[in-house]
């Protein structure tokens, strides 16, 4: 099976391992199953799951960990015309970017030359063919002016995703969606959405281990990302109760739209990812009506 494994909420929740859950997922790669992590967060690279990961004893390489930052990047490496982008978000974003062989410019320095130099936003970014915007904990009004000149000067407009808030240690913050949607008022145009509810990032996660979206179980904490994400493609989804989502957020779903299992811990995980085992993963699938793809 292909296992696409949300991190945050199902691995780990904040600094401390949800227990149990790394060695299950070991168990399901000894045995064959492709894991693939899959998360909204934009502002890490690669190489941070992994060290964070395999630390927990978790199966990972830099390859099947697909950030909605890896997920643009990839995204944007297959468009025709997009070479040059003004990144709006955090380093991890920046440098997964760069990885693709884009032409980075970041928006600290755009708005910097915009702020010293009088130029409006598009000639401060070198006329960007895209902006990318993810979450950034330095946005600045005049990060914003860049962004929106550059939109309305034709830039394609990608997010990472539309997350307005995100949960921290201390407490809910601002997301990715909340800054999004600042660019989205000032320019007046609707991005692509990369990450979850979006289905992009899934099938990109798919795409890397080289196994059919279709034949994807995806494991995750949220309603409104993961499952969501699921539907949107026709994937089982197996949701966990160790993070964002409660027994009676699920119970309040209509059937059609209910997870095929819901698991309170690892053993439940691991219960539930045998019963699918056997059967055509397929069979179990929410099915949904057809999704249009977004348009650029």
């Amino acid at each position: 099976m292909l296992l696409l494994v949300d991190l945050d909420g199902v691995v780990y929740r904040g600094a401390a391992p949800v227990p149990g859950v790394a060695d299950v997922l070991a168990a399901c790669a000894a045995v064959g199953d492709s894991v693939v992590y899959v998360t909204n967060n934009s502002m890490h690279y690669r190489a941070d799951y992994v060290t964070r990961l395999s630390a927990m004893g978790a199966p990972v390489t830099p390859d099947r960990v697909v950030s909605s930052a890896r997920a643009t990047a990839l995204y944007l490496a297959g468009l025709d015309g997009v070479r040059r982008v003004l990144v709006v978000g955090a380093g991890g974003l920046e440098r997964e970017c760069r990885d693709v062989g884009l032409d980075v410019v970041t928006a600290a320095h755009a708005a910097s030359l915009h702020a010293r130099e009088g130029l409006n936003g598009w000639d401060a970014a070198g006329a960007p063919d895209a902006v990318v915007v993810g979450l950034d904990p330095q946005f600045t009004y005049q990060k914003l002016t860049v962004a929106v000149d550059c939109v309305r000067h034709g830039a394609r407009f990608i997010a990472t995703n539309r997350d307005p808030v995100y949960p921290t240690e201390r407490g809910t913050r601002p997301g990715a969606g909340s800054i999004v949607a600042a660019v989205e008022a000032g320019a007046e145009i609707v991005p692509v959405s990369i990450g979850k509810p979006a289905p992009l990032l899934l099938e990109m996660a798919a795409r890397a281990a080289g196994i059919p979206v279709g034949d994807a179980v995806m494991i995750g904490d949220g309603i409104a990302t993961d499952l969501a994400a699921a539907v949107a493609i026709g994937i089982p989804c197996i949701i966990m109760l160790t993070g964002v989502s409660s027994r009676a957020d699920v119970d309040a779903l209509p059937a059609e739209r209910r997870p095929v299992a819901v698991a309170v811990d690892a053993a439940a995980l691991a219960a539930a990812l045998e019963t699918l085992r056997p059967a055509a993963i397929r069979s179990a699938a929410i099915r949904p009506a057809p999704i249009r793809p977004p348009a650029v």
